[in-house]
């Protein structure tokens, strides 16, 4: 068998070509996410696929598993639309980046009125995870990591982290993770931390002192949201000795860090 020129040539110029790799199903959903983005409008199944350059079979089935997930939306007429899922997640997204921006600003404030070591907290699951934190200027500081964890019944700020929660679902959370401390101080009777965190929210003030560490004690204050619910603590850590202090006061300070970043969020106003 002979092969002619322009074969020879076509074999040639195949081999010579990388051979494509198969799109993967998350790369080919993200391909449809990225153009109804790009054009900002609803579209065919037909029209993203034409756009993306993928078989239309393909597209049906990654769209039909989309909106049943709704991460896509099917209108009446058929055309498909980002999905309301979606904008739950950019809701999240944008608060806790939104959140975070405020309350950094409101820390390093904070730490600068106080010169005490300042936190801002967030909820991890069954744990109180240190989200930021600025050192004062004070002599002497107690300090810890950036993502650093404990225990949400060992710190001020993870008990009040869940007091928006109902009752049943606190003393839920609190009878899996409620753990002893290393200075045998935390309370870990859930009923008896269900009330103290439910008690802290509508104080706007939670404070333990040797709960987790000798001699030192956190002031945290709530920082909740339109709903009332606590999406983050900023709290300051100091000696126990200064618990008390008047000069400053820091759990004025800190009560009113809390709410100037509510207000810069537009959650105390329409919380009222």
């Amino acid at each position: 068998m002979t092969t002619t020129i322009a074969e020879g040539e076509a074999i040639q110029d195949a081999t010579a070509r990388p051979r494509r790799s198969r799109t993967s199903g998350i790369d080919r959903a993200l391909q449809v996410l990225d153009y109804l983005q790009k054009v900002e409008a609803p579209a065919t199944a037909y029209e993203i696929a034409r756009d993306i350059g993928a078989p239309l079979s393909t597209i049906y089935v990654i769209v039909d598993d989309l909106v049943e997930k709704e991460l896509l939306d099917r209108q009446e007429n058929g055309l498909l639309w980002l999905g309301p899922r979606l904008y739950h997640y950019g809701l999240t997204y944008a608060r806790t980046l939104d959140l975070l921006t405020v309350a950094t600003q409101e820390m390093h404030e904070l730490a600068e009125a106080s010169n005490e070591t300042i936190q801002i907290c967030g909820r991890d699951g069954d744990h109180m995870v240190v989200l930021a934190m600025e050192e004062g200027k004070d002599h002497f500081q107690v300090t810890s990591r950036v993502g650093t964890r404990s225990p949400l019944n060992w710190t001020a700020s993870g008990r009040v982290l869940i007091g928006h929660l109902p009752e049943a679902e606190r003393r839920a959370i609190f009878a899996r993770c409620a753990t002893a401390s290393p200075t045998g101080r935390a309370e870990t009777d859930p009923k008896v931390l269900a009330g103290i965190s439910v008690a802290a929210l509508e104080d706007g003030l939670s404070i333990q002192a040797g709960d987790s560490d000798f001699s030192v004690a956190c002031i945290a204050a709530p920082i909740r949201d339109n709903q009332g619910s606590c999406r983050a603590t900023i709290s300051i850590v100091v000696p126990d000795i200064k618990l008390n202090q008047k000069d400053p006061d820091l759990i004025a300070l800190v009560k009113a860090s809390a709410r100037r970043i509510e207000s810069r969020l537009g959650w105390l106003s329409r919380r009222g």
